[in-house]
């Protein structure tokens, strides 16, 4: 098992990332929704209130001016809750940001029901499934604080066309290594195994590492990827997985229609079909509750994901 240095929120690590990106370079700039600590804008915006712009509750403007800065030699990082970013501002995001093909960073934070007792209105389930379908859209699900930091950094300094970073708001485990290469559309190989594959994405990576090491003890070998990239997807790590192991399991905290593992099913069914289980919401909104509560309520806790794992390997 991976060493959990201490749990932190991977919205720290996406502010973090910001920051660090700004300090080396000024074409950086922020725009807020109203919101700066929740989603972690607030170390960019304290360093550097010359270069941050509130601009109220009004996500498709937030949009459109990034749009405008963009082209105009910046490199805009605009973030929010990720149901207002990716649902409310979509038409924006489709039209001004993604055709004109700009370097806008958008940070979508309260992503998954882990978001705890907010509620369904504020726990984007959706999310992925909008971004990861928009033409020139890189989409980015780390799966720790650290991750977090590593890949905004790419994302503001590396890529050249929109980028949308999807995080939670609570802090979860903290356990990348940031002596290992990341790099964006390339999976990590996390755990190794023969008998089936658990594919993870964001905060449902540790839950998969733990769920790996309960299966260990009854015998079963679960390989764990690191898909912490939804758009451009790793199909190398998904044909080879699917046909070493034979079986392959996706957990994401995202509708089940149309994420992570819809994504997964696109490439298995074309290339390498084998058989699937999809571990996420049940075409359902999520609800107000505890953290940990509601992961094992749907699902998706690491005893959970064990269960259903073994469930998968009986019925097949």
């Amino acid at each position: 098992m991976y060493l959990n240095r201490g749990n932190k929120a991977t919205k720290t690590g996406f502010g973090e990332g910001v920051l660090e990106a700004a300090r080396k370079n000024p074409q950086v700039v922020g725009i807020g929704a109203d919101i700066t600590a929740s989603v972690g804008m607030n170390l960019f915006a304290d360093q550097f209130p010359d270069r941050f712009f509130s601009l109220g509750i009004a996500e498709q403007n937030c949009v459109g001016v990034a749009c405008g800065l963009a082209m105009t030699d910046n490199i805009p990082v605009f973030s929010t809750y990720a149901v207002f970013a990716a649902l409310r501002a979509a038409d924006q995001i489709r039209v001004s940001l993604c055709y004109n093909n700009l370097h806008v960073v958008i940070g979508g934070a309260h992503a998954g029901i882990s978001v705890g007792p907010d509620g369904a209105t504020h726990q984007a389930l959706e999310d992925i499934a909008i971004m990861r379908v928009l033409p020139n859209m890189t989409v980015l699900s780390p799966c720790d604080a650290t991750q977090a930091r590593i890949m905004t950094i790419q994302a503001i300094n590396q890529c050249t066309a929109p980028v949308y970073i999807r995080f939670g708001r609570e802090p979860v485990p903290d356990f990348t290594n940031d002596s290992v290469p990341v790099e964006i559309g390339k999976a990590r190989l996390m755990n190794p195994g023969n008998d089936l594959t658990i594919i993870a994405t964001g905060h449902m990576v540790w839950e998969a590492l733990a769920a790996a090491e309960i299966l260990k003890e009854k015998g079963v070998g679960a390989r764990v990827i690191n898909m912490h990239t939804i758009k451009p997807l790793d199909q190398d790590i998904i044909i080879q997985s699917a046909g070493e192991t034979g079986r392959i399991i996706t957990v994401e905290e995202h509708q089940m229609t149309g994420g992570l593992g819809g994504a997964v099913a696109e490439v298995l069914s074309q290339q390498h079909p084998v058989p699937l289980q999809i571990i996420g919401m049940p075409d359902h909104f999520g609800e107000s509750g505890k953290p940990a509560e509601l992961l094992e309520k749907y699902g998706l806790s690491a005893q959970k994901i064990a269960e259903s794992t073994t469930h998968f390997l009986i019925s097949r």
